[in-house]
């Protein structure tokens, strides 16, 4: 029992921490689209390009305090968010889209802040088991944690 509880907390705090760097990308992506009045499936693809960067741009600069090359920390990047951060933008993209006029709505609209928090949340929902099976399997965000101890 303790096991699992140990992996689901482990779980939860790399979902967390790959949510900050998604959602620094997601937001800054659905911003600039808003802003400048891009279509829907390009604010999506610049807002999933831009979730990817800092997601791994955070991980990687983690493992670079580690004393990593950068090569290192990249590599290990790729493969401790590319599954959750894909999770989460698919979800995320999907809740924004499905949400009706939330892509549409602008800056100063609660329904465009509304569904940009509601998709984060649902995103975070369903990465959450998809690490705790990464992480049961050495995978994932374990990877990452070899080099903080």
């Amino acid at each position: 029992m303790e096991h699992s509880t140990s992996t689901w907390r482990t779980a939860v705090s790399a979902t967390l921490h790959c949510l900050t760097g998604c959602a620094v990308g997601e937001v800054l992506g659905m911003v600039l689209g808003t802003a400048l009045g891009w279509s829907t499936a390009t604010t999506v693809a610049v807002s999933v390009a831009l979730a990817f960067l800092f997601g791994y741009a955070l991980t990687a600069r983690s493992v670079l305090a580690a004393g990593v090359a950068l090569s290192t920390a990249f590599g290990v990047a790729l493969a401790a968010d590319t599954v959750s951060i894909a999770t989460m933008e698919v979800v995320d993209n999907l809740v924004m889209v499905a949400v009706p006029g939330a892509m549409t709505a602008g800056l100063a609209d609660w329904l465009f802040w509304a569904s940009l928090a509601g998709s984060l949340a649902v995103a975070f929902a369903v990465a959450v088991p998809v690490n705790r099976w990464l992480i049961s399997r050495g995978r994932g965000h374990a990877v990452v944690h070899r080099y903080h101890h």
